[in-house]
């Protein structure tokens, strides 16, 4: 097979040698004890080793997620389906596929962040009055900014804030956070919305678009934090005996209206 055509594979992730594994070229053994899984994570994904403060805010990128509960699509998604193929590995899967655009995942929000910094720098614009024009561009063009809003928190969302403050402690906070902080003032001052948030997906984004992950990174990383709370429900489901998770008819509101077949068939032309 010659190398660099289509069918040959190439790939610097890692390396199964004769005498033991490398990740990015570093021996397996040797990382496994002397780094966390976090800095190790930030390795595999970003190629290099972290500074210590990336690593430290990597693990809480990790930790920031960790369990919904029942209230997120994809533990009901792992939990329905185990009770009628019980083994972990499928509701796993479940869960994985119910993250996307609603739920759960960054990607959106650190597409949009990386988009408009990125147009920003090109620029000469002052930052703020950028942030405003682009508000203002969006607004006209009925499109949400993603990352901003809660149900129930107002002004400010803690968990947010406890983010920032550990960016900024680490050494991870810079440029793109700013940016997309005067994108949200702009917002909250367009819209005549001062309660409006800033919340925890939008602040993540933020920081990871800071430390140089992409989008699509961003969304595995996510679904990798949630993974701690998904086991659990799933074998608290594979404990539980019950078979077969139905839908309950109390939970559900039936809108169909009772038809005469012979009828609908003669009005569709059968014989």
């Amino acid at each position: 097979m010659t190398k660099g055509t289509p069918s040959h594979w190439v790939t610097a992730v890692s390396e199964i040698a004769e005498e033991g594994i490398y990740i990015r070229g570093y021996a397996m053994n040797e990382l496994v004890g002397a780094v966390p899984f976090s800095a190790i994570t930030y390795l595999l994904v970003r190629g290099e080793l972290p500074t210590p403060g990336q690593s430290r805010m990597m693990d809480v990128i990790l930790s920031s997620i960790l369990d919904f509960g029942l209230q997120k699509s994809g533990t009901l998604a792992a939990r329905a389906v185990v009770s009628v193929n019980p083994v972990m590995t499928a509701g796993l899967g479940a869960a994985v596929l119910a993250a996307g655009a609603y739920a759960v995942s960054p990607e959106d929000t650190g597409r949009f962040i990386a988009e408009t910094f990125s147009g920003w720098k090109a620029g000469n614009q002052p930052m703020d009055e950028a942030a405003a024009e682009l508000v203002q561009n969006l607004r006209s063009e009925k499109r949400r900014v993603p990352g901003f809003g809660h149900q129930v928190f107002r002004y400010l969302d803690p968990r947010s804030e406890r983010l920032k403050a550990i960016a900024k402690s680490e050494g991870v906070w810079g440029e793109a956070n700013e940016w997309y902080e005067a994108v949200h003032r702009a917002f909250q001052i367009v819209s005549n919305k001062p309660e409006l948030v800033l919340n925890d997906v939008g602040m993540l984004a933020a920081i990871m678009v800071q430390m140089g992950f992409t989008p699509q990174e961003m969304c595995g990383l996510a679904i990798l934090s949630t993974m701690p709370g998904v086991i659990a429900h799933i074998s608290e489901e594979l404990g539980s005996g019950v078979r077969n998770r139905l839908v309950p008819d109390t939970h559900v509101e039936y809108t169909q209206v009772r038809r005469d077949l012979d009828s609908a068939l003669k009005s569709a032309g059968w014989r």
